[in-house]
């Protein structure tokens, strides 16, 4: 009986179990452009709707891992270290923590990603640096890895072929937050890339895909049965995405902000996660002392200037302008409009996921497949979770490009009503929630 796409599409509609065969044929036909995007936008929603149970989700994975080829990092010596987050909004993390790792002496060959729906793209915020290439031939890739311990970059037209497109389809198309979408297609890639291990950030909140804890504990779980059945050690760290990570959202000005963090300052809390998860990749790459002792290692690495040294490496060989970033002259938006408290209290609650489509609706995302983005819009926040405040105090900053006053006035008013205040102080909630291996 001939397979058909209509079929599929009925029997996940369903709830049905797809075959192997059936998972094979709709990513290889789509792939080769066979499958118009408006039926694989069906079958994601069916997906999304009707869920995939574990063998579904390792052969979607494996399916899209065989669209393409596979990166051979043998030649490098060592443990390879790849680190990938979720998404979450004002994430820089691997910005800071990948650096920092490489500075210690891990080999970090990472492979990421472009802004999906709220979530902003690592990729998207290194292009903000004039003359940045995100994309690599694998034997440069192999070679600036081996050299310097760290590349960063985007997936080539024949790494994971199959899941740039479904990636590119769900981002516009509501199906995003789907647990086995995600869990494929962030294995797909991380398995695609070559690295021994992997360490994987699942942010957990409102500012996350996976709200809850218990949705995320699914996704890591999964993503760790994936990684094992494939031959990967892999770990998950929960962390919390109820706040942005670090002030700043969007491109040029977290860029910014991880330039900061990577010179021994920055915002706390993306100080302390940074430190964590190079700590993580310590160990996974088999060069961890006691712990004690790594954090004092990876302290001095970020203090005195090595851990951003090595950022500025891979800037320059990818082509980036390391002067523009060194003079602080990234793009910037011409309107900087503070949004000021209306009264006193404690910030209880940020509407994280407000903030980061605000930042997609001045332009820093995309609503489109291909939309070109703005890196120079954003909010740079002043006030965060447990900080008390007082009326007429800048809560955050909206960096745009609109120009009408009654456009600027509504942006403003989204933005204060994204601060929840109490009257009584806030308890400050641990960043890290669980650890899965």
């Amino acid at each position: 009986m001939t397979m058909t796409m209509v079929d599929i599409i009925n029997a996940k509609r369903e709830g049905q179990t797809l075959s192997r065969a059936e998972i094979a044929y709709f990513v290889e036909q789509y792939a080769e452009g066979l499958i118009p995007d408006y039926q694989a936008a069906a079958l994601l929603m069916a997906i999304c709707c009707r869920g995939a149970d574990e063998r579904e989700t390792f052969d979607l994975t494996e399916a899209m891992l065989k669209s393409g080829k596979e990166l051979d990092l043998q030649r490098i010596a060592g443990i390879k270290v790849d680190k990938h987050s979720t998404g979450g909004v004002g994430d820089k993390l691997t910005l800071v923590a990948a650096p920092l790792a490489a500075a210690a002496g891990v080999k970090v060959a990472k492979m990421s990603g472009r802004g999906l729906g709220h979530t902003g793209g690592t990729l998207d915020k290194l292009e903000s640096i004039p003359g940045f290439h995100s994309v690599m031939e694998p034997e440069a890739f192999i070679r600036q890895v081996d050299r310097m311990g760290l590349a960063i970059i985007g997936q080539t037209h024949d790494l994971v072929p199959a899941d740039q497109k479904l990636y590119a389809l769900r981002d516009v198309t509501g199906t995003v937050q789907s647990i086995p979408l995600i869990a494929a297609s962030i294995m797909s890639k991380k398995l695609a890339a070559g690295s021994n291990k992997i360490l994987l950030d699942v942010t957990v909140g409102n500012g996350a895909f996976m709200k809850t804890e218990a949705e995320a504990v699914e996704l890591a779980r999964l993503m760790v049965a994936i990684g094992k059945t494939a031959g990967r050690e892999t770990v998950a760290v929960l962390t919390d995405m109820s706040e942005p990570l670090g002030y700043a959202i969007g491109n040029s000005l977290e860029i910014e902000e991880a330039m900061a963090a990577l010179n021994g300052g920055g915002p706390q809390d993306l100080r302390e996660l940074a430190l964590f998860f190079a700590a993580e990749m310590l160990k996974l790459a088999g060069l961890s002392q006691a712990e004690a002792q790594d954090r004092r290692r990876l302290e001095e690495l970020l203090d005195h200037g090595q851990a951003l040294a090595k950022f500025l490496e891979m800037v320059s060989l990818q082509g980036g302008n390391t002067r523009v970033l060194l003079r602080h002259q990234l793009p910037r938006a011409k309107f900087h409009l503070p949004v000021l408290a209306k009264a006193a209290g404690w910030i209880q609650e940020i509407d994280t996921l407000s903030l980061g489509k605000m930042v997609v609706e001045l332009g820093g995302g995309r609503k489109v497949i291909g939309e070109k983005i703005d890196h120079s819009v954003g909010l740079l926040l002043e006030r965060k979770k447990t900080d008390p405040i007082e009326p007429n105090q800048v809560l955050l900053t909206i960096d745009t490009n609109e120009s009408e006053p009654e456009k600027q006035l509504l942006l403003e008013e989204t933005a204060r009503q994204a601060f929840v205040l109490s009257p009584q102080p806030v308890r400050r909630s641990s960043s890290i929630l669980q650890i899965i291996h």
